[in-house]
C-alpha cells in the first residue's frame, strides 16, 4: 500500500477516533462550525504540519508513531524545521542498532563509495534530460575510490549545479541562497523525512552516518542515504521552472508538486515502485549490508524513461 503525505497549512484540531485520523477544521474564520473528515491512520506515511494553529491530541500522535509516521513541522518562512518520528519500529531493532554501531570503517567507505557513485549517475540522467553534456559525469562515477578521497562527489556537484537549471551558469546551491533554493530545501526535508521513516522502519539509527559525523546533526545516516535520491526532488524543481511557474514563492501549486516527491516513480534493480516503497527497499539493504548479509546498498537507478524538460 502506498502510504499518504498529507499537508496541513490551515487551522485544524486532529485527533483519533476508531483507528482514524479526525480531522476538525472551521469552514472559514467567523464560522464556529467545523468541517470534519477522517482518513485511516494505516494509510499515512508522513504529515506535514504548516500553521501554528494546529492541535494534536495524544492519543492521535501515539497512534500515528506506532504506525511509523513521521511528523514534519514547518518555521515561519514555512520552510521543513523539525522532524519527529518512532523510538521503536522494527522487532530486531537491538541487534540492528549493534550491528550499525559497531560497522568498520573500511565497510562505511564502501558504503560510501557506492552512495556516491549512484548519485553522480543520478544527476547525469537529470542533467541530460535537461540537455546538457554529461561525458564529465560519468567518468567521475567510474572514478568514485572506497571514501571518495579525491572528492568527485564535490566535483560533480560543482559542475551539475552550474548547468542543471536555465540561468546561464548562475545558479549556485546554498540553502539561504536565491531560488529556486528555497524549492529544493523543501523537497529535501520532505525525502529527508521519507529516508529518516524509512531507516527506523529497518531497525537503523539515523543519527549514526557511514558519512556524516557532525555532532549537531540527528539524522547523519538520513543525509548519507538520501544522496541518490536528491536528482528525483531536483527533477521535480526544474520541470516547476520549465513549465513557466513564478518560483521565487512556495506557492500552493508548487508545495503541491513538492509533496509528491514519496509517490515519485523510481527503479532499483529494473523494477518500478514509488519513491517510499523503494526507499524502504535501499534502507533494509543497508541493515544487511551492516549485518553481513549483503555487500551493496540497494539504490534506484534514474531512468530515461522519464520526459525530458
Amino acid at each position: 500500500m502506498i502510504k499518504r503525505t498529507l499537508y496541513f497549512n490551515n487551522p485544524a484540531y486532529l485527533s483519533k477516533k476508531n483507528n482514524q485520523l479526525v480531522i476538525k477544521q472551521p469552514d472559514n474564520k467567523d464560522d464556529e462550525e467545523n468541517r470534519i473528515s477522517t482518513i485511516p491512520i494505516e494509510d499515512i506515511g508522513i504529515v506535514l504540519l504548516d500553521n501554528p494553529q494546529i492541535t494534536l491530541t495524544h492519543g492521535l500522535l501515539t497512534a500515528l508513531l506506532e504506525n511509523n509516521t513521521a511528523f514534519v513541522t514547518t518555521d515561519k518562512k514555512h520552510l521543513p524545521t523539525g522532524m519527529f518520528l518512532p523510538l521503536e519500529s522494527n522487532v530486531l531493532q537491538s541487534e540492528r542498532f549493534g550491528n550499525q554501531i559497531k560497522a568498520s570503517e573500511p565497510l562505511k567507505k564502501q558504503l560510501w563509495q557506492q552512495t556516491i557513485k549512484a548519485k553522480i549517475l543520478n544527476q547525469a540522467v537529470v542533467l541530460k534530460l535537461a540537455g546538457k553534456p554529461i561525458n564529465k559525469m560519468l567518468y567521475w562515477a567510474k572514478k568514485v575510490r572506497s571514501g571518495d578521497p579525491d572528492n568527485y562527489e564535490g566535483r560533480a556537484a560543482a559542475y551539475y549545479w552550474k548547468n542543471i537549471f536555465p540561468f546561464d551558469g548562475d545558479f549556485i546551491r546554498d540553502r539561504d541562497g536565491d531560488a529556486p533554493n528555497q524549492l529544493l530545501n523543501y523537497g529535501y526535508a520532505i525525502l529527508r523525512a521519507v529516508v529518516a521513516r524509512g531507516l527506523v522502519a529497518s531497525g537503523l539509527l539515523p543519527t549514526f552516518g557511514i558519512h556524516h559525523h557532525s555532532k549537531y546533526n540527528a539524522y547523519c545516516l538520513a543525509d548519507d542515504i538520501m544522496e541518490p535520491y536528491r536528482p528525483y526532488v531536483d527533477y521535480v524543481v526544474l520541470k516547476i521552472i520549465h513549465n513557466g511557474e513564478d518560483f521565487y514563492g512556495l506557492s500552493t501549486s508548487i508545495k503541491k508538486q513538492l509533496l509528491q516527491i514519496p509517490t515519485l516513480d523510481v527503479f532499483i534493480e529494473n523494477k518500478r515502485s514509488p519513491l517510499l516503497v523503494g526507499l524502504q527497499r535501499t534502507t533494509a539493504s543497508l541493515a544487511k549490508c551492516f549485518s553481513g548479509e549483503m555487500r551493496k546498498i540497494i539504490y534506484p537507478e534514474f531512468s530515461y524513461e522519464i520526459k525530458r524538460v
